[in-house]
């Protein structure tokens, strides 16, 4: 049971980093579409954060 609640906890894990790095590139797109400058250099180093 322990194993199962270890691997479980690695894909929500897992899952939540992924949405994350989704959200953000979508967020990027948008300012870059915008032209928003400092919006653009914030999402780029919250990219890098999360690797």
């Amino acid at each position: 049971m322990t194993k199962n609640r270890v691997e479980a906890t690695k894909n929500a894990r897992e899952a939540h980093q992924l949405n994350i790095k989704r959200s953000l590139e979508h967020r990027l797109q948008v300012a870059r579409a915008k032209g928003d400058e400092k919006l653009i250099r914030q999402l780029e180093a919250e990219m890098k954060y999360f690797g």
